[in-house]
């Protein structure tokens, strides 16, 4: 096991090119696409081809402190980009591309809304999108100082040692403090909350990491997490190349209509990390036939570490019930807490050990209780995320901010050594907040025996005559049922003045394609909250992929409300 000192180096482009010195020939990020051989970048290729891009940056005027966001699909010379933009002392700002679905008047206003708030200067892009996001950088107003298409610069160009001197010159005074990227939290009509990180908050989170994950240099990380969120980029980008391992980076738009190329790459370049949200162990287990497993061992895998939303168990028993006749260790299941704002992590569990998982009175869950109980219909299983690691803290706390003890459900409020430093441009939020140092998550959980649980969104719960309904408990219950999509349902409050109270409502996609089989899906659906305790107000059924997803790759609750309140289109089917 390798020791990684954050204090050796006080940038990300100083400890990058240590890398490149001290393992020079080890791949740093494997891109896999499906179908073809690999395209492998050493730590020393790629930083000798981000030093080229970072002269093509600084002679296209862009100047440090500006921010650079990249809007580039799943290509091998996104990561030299990304490191040249870095290196010339530019904040890189990844965003996502848009799908084929996204219209591209709802594409280019979130760009503006993006450009407004966060303060974008340059967007580096394909020529594809050019017809679509030129008009803002002619806007009056804008931000936007110019479009750039990286992907045509030419890199057989020997590079102008003098621009390559005043870069490196430059590169050496920024400080560990300065700001060293900006990303933008989950979103789906435009991402939102842009989050600031300095050098020494990335660098101090990963050594976190290193002691939370036993991490050595021996392993090898295997993702298809967009590098626009969090997970993606600290954890499978910025954790490997920092700490001098392997990564492969998979495309998610590939991953998303054949999972089994994240499988493949595991198997064939034996990579121990990965880490998914919790749907994905869903989509392992349900959607690969088994004649795509015939070669497939995960004997490698040491860690698949459940982040992004609360854990759910019957994930985790489906996943390891399906892989265990391909080498999987159920102890390699295990699961982190993390945001934007602290970087990434903040809770882990311990690997190789069997996860917490406690049976809880729902009832009494609802009005902020923790009571263990046995199995039974209002049972609820909740999972750990784990301790806190190295230098983070958490609070329990009530609506008024005040500490609750253990065993009592309340907000989280966080704190950690590598903390971002507030919203961009966004003075009022991050008041809202941050106060006296920590960080009030919006999440609901509570600890037990030094243990974090996570159980839900605050903005997200539903409050019906009193009683506290959690849409996660709901969702859990409505994937069992016949008929409709596992994953693909969302339940949330809908006002219901007469009563003066929220009512709950589901939106549920199915295949079912006649109105006697859609009524029995609905009498199913209605069967299901009784059997938890609940009343399903309305059923709303929809067809195959019609639920919007927010970045993070999860359906959306707050935006699919909202599109199915605002207006009932004929593809919606309501009880």
């Amino acid at each position: 096991m390798s020791s990684f000192d954050s204090k050796e180096t006080t940038t990300l482009w100083q400890r990058w090119n240590l890398n490149s010195e001290r393992i020079p020939d080890k791949d740093a990020i494997v891109h896999w696409n499906a179908g073809e051989e690999p395209i492998r970048w050493t730590f020393k290729k790629l930083t000798n081809t981000a030093k080229k891009y970072s002269t093509f940056i600084k002679s296209a005027g862009i100047k440090p402190g500006e921010v650079c966001a990249i809007i580039i699909r799943h290509n091998p010379f996104f990561y030299p980009l990304y490191l040249g933009v870095s290196r010339a002392a530019a904040l890189p700002a990844v965003l996502a591309y848009p799908n084929t679905r996204l219209h591209p008047d709802k594409f280019r206003s979130g760009i503006e809304g993006m450009s407004q708030r966060s303060g974008l200067d340059y967007i580096l892009t394909e020529r594809e999108l050019e017809p679509i996001i030129r008009p803002l950088t002619e806007k009056p107003g804008s931000t936007i100082k110019a479009l750039l298409f990286p992907l045509e610069w030419d890199l057989k160009k020997e590079i102008d040692t003098n621009i390559n001197e005043e870069i490196e010159i430059a590169a050496n005074k920024v400080k560990g403090s300065d700001p060293v990227l900006l990303q933008h939290s989950s979103g789906t009509t435009g991402l939102q909350k842009p989050v600031i990180l300095s050098h020494s908050a990335v660098l101090k989170h990963i050594a976190g990491l290193e002691n939370a994950l036993n991490l050595s240099t021996q392993d090898k990380i295997a993702s298809w997490l967009p590098l626009y969120h969090d997970m993606g980029l600290i954890a499978a980008f910025h954790l490997p190349l920092s700490y001098g391992i392997t990564s492969i980076q998979i495309d998610p738009f590939q991953w998303v209509v054949a999972p089994i190329i994240q499988l493949e790459a595991i198997s064939l370049e034996k990579a121990t990390l990965c880490w998914l949200p919790n749907f994905a162990y869903n989509i392992f287990a349900d959607k690969i036939d088994e004649d795509e497993l015939n070669e497939i061992s995960l004997a490698s895998l040491r860690l698949t570490i459940n982040c992004s939303e609360p854990v759910r168990s019957e994930s985790h028993k489906k996943f390891i019930a399906r892989f265990a006749k391909y080498n999987f260790n159920p102890l390699a299941i295990s699961a982190c807490y993390g945001m934007a704002e602290t970087t990434f992590a903040i809770t882990q569990t311990t690997p190789g050990s069997t996860i917490t998982e406690l049976k809880v009175d729902r009832t009494k869950l609802a009005q902020g209780f923790v009571e263990i109980t046995g199995e039974g219909i209002n049972a609820r299983t909740c999972v750990s995320s784990g301790k806190l690691i190295n230098e983070c803290r958490i609070r329990i706390v009530d609506d008024n901010r005040n500490d609750l003890p253990g065993d009592r459900v309340g907000e989280i409020a966080v704190k950690s050594i590598s903390m971002f430093d507030g919203y961009r441009n966004y003075p009022e939020k991050t008041a809202e907040v941050v106060h006296d140092g920590w960080y009030f998550t919006g999440d609901y959980g509570f600890i037990h025996n030094n243990e974090y649980f996570i159980i839900g969104r605050k903005k997200d719960l539903i409050i019906v005559a009193g009683k506290n309904i959690y849409p996660e408990d709901v969702e859990s219950a409505m994937n069992l049922v016949d008929g409709v999509i596992p994953g693909r349902v969302i339940a949330f409050g809908e006002e219901d003045e007469q009563i003066g109270t929220e009512q709950i409502a589901v939106v549920a996609e199915t295949k079912a394609e006649d109105d006697k089989e859609r009524n029995n899906i609905r009498l199913a659906v209605i069967k299901a909250g009784m059997s938890i305790d609940v009343n399903i107000h309305k059923v709303y059924l929809v067809p195959p992929r019609w639920l919007i997803k927010s970045s993070a790759g999860k359906p959306s609750r707050t935006t699919n409300k909202e599109r199915i309140i605002s207006r009932q289109d004929k593809l919606v089917w309501s009880r």
